[in-house]
């Protein structure tokens, strides 16, 4: 399947709807006849009052009855199709915005919209999606056939079809009120639900601090109140919506009497022929059910509206882009060059103006009290923050001219925070690879130390980990970790605090690990505040307010540091 392009501007709804408009012409086409079907009833009431009655013909009867039914079991098989197109039809949608969508989930954040965070976006798409495959759109597909009916109406006389048409007034104010007052409240709901999803996700991921420091009662009443709020905001857009609703069908129920009596009149006064009573009073009710249904489907047309502008907007902050061409595979040299660095919301600068060179085999040990930058500076090697000046360079070529997807093979990643993912610890070694190398796998368990471990795990390697790795130790989670960076032996190799959970027997690994990464020709970037881990390199780059305070041989830096100190 072809990828979508955006504008910069952000995706447009009809260019994507365009890309199924296969699926589009059929249930135009199928509303047109649907609604051409639905004059069925009218036209079948006008002949039995005008025809069958007063010529008491048994046989016309039968044959009248015979097709309307023939007629109807037409219009149930076209909205039942049409019903089914429109449900693949936002299948088509989603298969064309998920993937993308999930990409922008998935990848860290590189712009100022990454605020909005966790799973929004999906359960927007989610909310789009259900909204194009539910019986909402059939009434906007509709509202083009209620001229029609109107101009069907004022056939049957003038009076009938004013008496329709200010009904059809009527709805339409109704629909704009409604509009205008629950706008707000959707909207305000909306908000304070994604509040109240993140307060919970981040009480479940700490529980147990807030289990054991008696933070419970405090985050339930943290929690109620934004619940209490959202349920306001719900209960008053559920009251506008629904009144409007509710206020909507009893016009449509009077106005059907109105007809109704209209009819009666034209009758008495010989205007009509008794047929036009029941036809007119049925076709008038169909003239307005579009707009009823319109109304009766608001709130989800809003919160699908509002759920369209948020996603849009954020795809419009991560455009598509061509895929860069494939250079060959990194494996000389790594340079940085004057980078500064700030964080994906732009308050400060974290980094700044850092060069630092290594060639194949080389290794440095990064150094510095906390907050001095080095973190980000890690975040920035691999591609993860880009920097705001400056270029970061494997093998002459800076990171953006590789596809992510390639160079990310080739860089072994181990961040501060370890966070494994919901699978076997076979699926997270393989960085969930659909056809993973056992070999590769079972290679980096043995450099990163863990095999034994693994292999003595009830399953082995297709032990489920649990989310986060909330089955395995502090110091399994760091080296099953660390076989995940060491994956299929990439260029580059950086590691941060990678011994803060490891035991002597874990440093022993990490250090012939590295050993191991410098033999084969990476390029090993190491952070870390414990001396121990600097066994395996030869440089160092003490960094302070994100800035270097010093560089070069790991025992000259260290010599010029002990210096500085005892002045």
């Amino acid at each position: 399947m072809t990828s979508t392009r955006f504008s910069n501007s952000g995706p447009r709804f009809l260019p994507l709807l365009r890309e199924c408009r296969a699926g589009i012409v059929s249930v135009a086409i199928f509303s047109a006849l649907v609604n051409m079907l639905y004059l069925t009833g009218s036209f079948y009431m006008l002949q039995i009052y005008d025809r069958v009655i007063p010529s008491r013909s048994i046989p016309t009867l039968v044959a009248l009855s015979l097709l309307a039914a023939m007629l109807y079991v037409f219009q149930a098989a076209l909205d039942f199709c049409r019903m089914r197109i429109l449900v693949r039809t936002a299948r088509c949608f989603d298969e064309k915005l998920g993937p993308r969508v999930f990409r922008i989930i998935a990848r860290p954040s590189i712009s100022a919209h990454a605020k909005t965070t966790n799973l929004q976006p999906l359960r927007d798409l989610d909310q789009v999606r259900s909204f194009l495959s539910g019986s909402g759109p059939l009434g906007f597909l509709d509202l083009p056939w209620m001229p029609l009916y109107l101009v069907i109406c004022f056939m049957f006389h003038p009076l009938i079809g004013i008496a329709a048409s200010g009904g059809a007034l009527v709805l339409i104010c109704l629909t704009l009120c409604s509009e205008a007052l629950t706008r707000r409240p959707v909207q305000a709901s909306a908000g304070l639900a994604t509040t109240r999803a993140r307060l919970a996700d981040s009480a479940r991921r700490n529980a147990e601090v807030i289990a054991a420091m008696g933070m419970v009662p405090s985050m339930e009443s943290l929690w109620r109140d934004f619940n209490l709020k959202h349920l306001d905001a719900h209960i008053r857009a559920s009251d506008v919506a629904g009144g409007f609703g509710g206020f909507s069908k009893t016009a449509r129920m009077a106005l059907q009497s109105g007809v109704l009596g209209i009819g009666a009149y034209l009758v008495i006064e010989d205007y009509a022929s008794p047929g036009i009573i029941i036809a007119g009073s049925i076709l008038s009710a169909r003239a307005l059910a579009p707009i009823d249904q319109v109304l009766a489907h608001w709130r989800g047309y809003v919160g699908a509206r509002q759920s369209w502008a948020r996603l849009r907007g954020l795809l419009a902050s991560f455009p598509t882009t061509d895929a860069a061409m494939c250079l060959p595979e990194p494996r000389s040299t790594l340079s940085v060059e004057k980078i500064s660095v700030a964080p994906p919301s732009g308050e400060r600068i974290v980094v700044r103006d850092l060069s630092l060179s290594l060639r194949a085999g080389g290794a440095v040990g990064i150094i510095g009290p906390s907050g001095s930058g080095k973190s980000s500076l890690a975040r920035a090697l691999v591609g993860i923050w880009r920097p705001i000046s400056g270029s970061i360079r494997l093998d002459g070529a800076t990171l953006d001219q590789w596809p992510a997807d390639f160079l990310g093979r080739h860089i072994g990643y181990m961040p501060q925070n370890i966070e494994l993912l919901d699978g076997t610890i076979k699926q997270n070694i393989a960085r969930f690879e659909r056809d993973p190398d056992s070999e590769a796998v079972i290679r980096a368990a043995e450099r990163a130390g863990v095999h034994d471990t693994i292999v003595r795990l009830p399953k082995g390697y297709e032990t489920p980990v649990g989310e986060d790795g909330l089955c395995l130790s502090g110091g399994q989670r760091q080296r099953v970790a660390l076989a995940r960076a060491l994956y299929r032996e990439p260029f580059l190799l950086v590691l941060d605090e990678p011994n803060s959970n490891l035991d002597g027997d874990g440093e022993q690994a990490l250090a012939a690990a590295i050993a191991d990464a410098r033999a084969r020709g990476a390029v090993v970037l190491i952070i870390t505040q414990r001396p121990s881990a600097l066994a395996g390199v030869d440089q160092v780059l003490v960094m302070a307010d994100g800035a270097a305070r010093a560089a070069g041989p790991k025992e000259e830096v260290f010599r010029r540091v002990i210096h500085s100190v005892q002045r």
